[in-house]
Formats: C-alpha cells, sequence, structure tokens
C-alpha cells in the first residue's frame, strides 16, 4: 500500500554553517565594530550575546539571512525569551525538530476534513499517510504544503 511520513527536521551541519557564517557577517559589519556581540551554536541551539537589545534584534536578522542561505526554513526558529546580566543581553535561538502532538492532530484532521481516501496516523514525531492511489497521496502532500503551520514540514519515505 502506498504511503509517505510527513516528519519536520533540521540538519545540523546546516545549522552551524549557517551560525559560522553569521559570526563571519557580524565581524565585518560596521555598526558591531567595538561591541561585544557573539553567536555560540551548542547543541543544536544558538546563544546570541550584544550589549543591547536591540543589537539582538538585528544579530537575529543576520542569523534568519544566513539560514535562508543555507536553506533551512525561517519557521524553524524557536527564540527563548531575552535574559540580562549586567551589562550583557543574551537570547537562545531554539530550533524545533520532529512535530508536537498538537500540530500533529491539526494536520491528521486537516487530511480527515478534506475527505481524502488516505489515512492519517500519529506515530511519535511524525505523521504516516497511507493510500490505495499515489494521486491521492500526492493531493495530501498538496493540502499540507497549502496548511499554515509554524513548522516546515519535509515528505519522506514515499512508497509505491
Amino acid at each position: 500500500m502506498p504511503s509517505f511520513d510527513i516528519v519536520s527536521e533540521i540538519d545540523a551541519n546546516e545549522v552551524r554553517h549557517a551560525c559560522d557564517n553569521a559570526i563571519r557577517e557580524l565581524e565585518t559589519r560596521f555598526d558591531f565594530r567595538g561591541v561585544e556581540a557573539s553567536f555560540e551554536y551548542k547543541d543544536e541551539s544558538i546563544k546570541m550575546t550584544a550589549e543591547a537589545e536591540f543589537q539582538l534584534q538585528q544579530m537575529l536578522h543576520i542569523l534568519r539571512g544566513t539560514l535562508v542561505k543555507r536553506s533551512v526554513d525561517a519557521k524553524s526558529i524557536d527564540l527563548a525569551t531575552v535574559t540580562r546580566s549586567g551589562k550583557t543581553h543574551s537570547q537562545v535561538v531554539n530550533f524545533k525538530n520532529g512535530i508536537d502532538q498538537p500540530t500533529a492532530k491539526k494536520v491528521v484532521k486537516q487530511i480527515k476534513d478534506a475527505k481524502l481516501k488516505v489515512q492519517a496516523s500519529i506515530q511519535g514525531e511524525q505523521v504516516r499517510v497511507t493510500g490505495k492511489k499515489r494521486d491521492d497521496l500526492q493531493a495530501a502532500m498538496a493540502l499540507v504544503r497549502s496548511g499554515e503551520y509554524d513548522q516546515p514540514f519535509q515528505f519522506n519515505n514515499f512508497r509505491d
């Protein structure tokens, strides 16, 4: 029976390379000369540190640009709150990896409400969609792509 999996994954190497590119761009920016500002990649998250909160926003803009260049979807960014200690502000940027239960339920509900001839089931951090025809599965893919979710989805393990 034809099937495919809906997953939400990011490539950790691409995130690391994007962080390195952001560090290089930060070093060449004129508005960050003489300012203590840094990116630090650690445990699949990036910690941004700067002297002011508006500088963190500029650094986030730089990071988003480098992530897009490395083909990492900006929807996968999960920002923590800004913490202040002394004269420095810091913010941790996490990345969504895997589909959480509420989002998976929304995806399954959207597929079932469309009355396609496919079955969707939640399997851990992914959603498996099975059907009798390849065309029905492709229609389900198009439906999920058109949906508004706050994380990117990839389709893999397509079996015919």
